[in-house]
């Protein structure tokens, strides 16, 4: 089974992950790009188990729709590396495709909160395009 390991910017905080993603999308909510510091997040999904070494801190933010996702940040360097939604399936997590620094990482299948995408961001071909969350 394939690992792949994601790292914060001053690597003091990583995770390890097995297998292939579960998903992979992008988010254009306002919370996500406020979050990222950029226009989208891009997050892939993973099923359990991973590793995380390193210490990070936590931030609960609750989304449009009541559900609540604790994000963890490197304490040191501020990188948002990974999250987990709270209440729902807590077997997977959520990390930052920018956190394996892989150009050949595959692309998103999903874009969400497409309302919000800036109209200068232009999606892989094939990307299934959804106005807010599906999942709420």
């Amino acid at each position: 089974m394939r690992s792949r390991t994601a790292t914060c910017s001053c690597g003091q905080l990583r995770i390890e992950v097995q297998g292939e993603p579960l998903g992979i999308g992008v988010c254009h909510c306002l919370a996500c790009q406020r979050r990222t510091g950029s226009v989208f997040a891009a997050l892939a999904g993973f099923a359990a188990p991973y590793k995380v070494y390193g210490t990070a801190t936590e931030y609960v933010r609750v989304g449009d729709q009541g559900a609540k996702f604790r994000f963890r940040f490197c304490p040191v360097c501020g990188t948002n590396l990974f999250h987990t939604e709270e209440g729902g399936d807590e077997s997977s997590v959520g990390v930052a495709v920018g956190g394996f620094a892989d150009p050949t990482f595959p692309p998103p299948q999903d874009s969400v909160y497409d309302c919000r995408r800036h109209s200068w961001v232009q999606l892989p071909p094939g990307t299934t395009i959804y106005e807010k969350n599906p999942l709420y």
